[in-house]
């Protein structure tokens, strides 16, 4: 196998495994395991890297088979981007609302004058 096929071979390999973290990104993000959801997001980051330097990546993205794959992979990344958003979100607002509660500096002056020794 000559170095142009291993690296559409590789490239092929790529996109596959591109749509199989995409829908496993979907799969924790919906489950809401946000540290998993980040370890993925790390892990495809560094495939795009990966395929950016192969060349023969857009040579394989215009292909049928790359083209139904894209397919496949583009309602994915729509839910991910709506799912991430909401999450986001509903992260914000639970953030505001404990903080809306927070009485340190108002309670750390009282606190510290009960806690004194006479």
């Amino acid at each position: 196998m000559n170095e142009q096929a291993a690296q559409l071979a590789a490239a092929r390999r790529d996109w596959q495994l591109y749509h199989t973290l995409s829908e496993e990104l979907l799969k924790f993000i919906s489950q809401e395991d946000i540290d998993e959801f980040l370890l993925l997001t790390q892990q495809r980051t560094a495939l795009v890297e990966r395929m950016k330097k192969n060349p023969q990546t857009e040579a394989y993205r215009k292909t049928a088979e790359c083209q139904a794959l894209i397919e496949k992979i583009k309602p994915l990344d729509m839910q991910l981007i709506y799912k991430a958003k909401s999450w986001l979100n509903k992260s914000r607002r639970q953030n505001a609302t404990v903080h809306a509660y927070d009485l340190t500096a108002a309670i750390n002056p009282i606190g510290n004058l009960f806690n004194k020794r006479y």
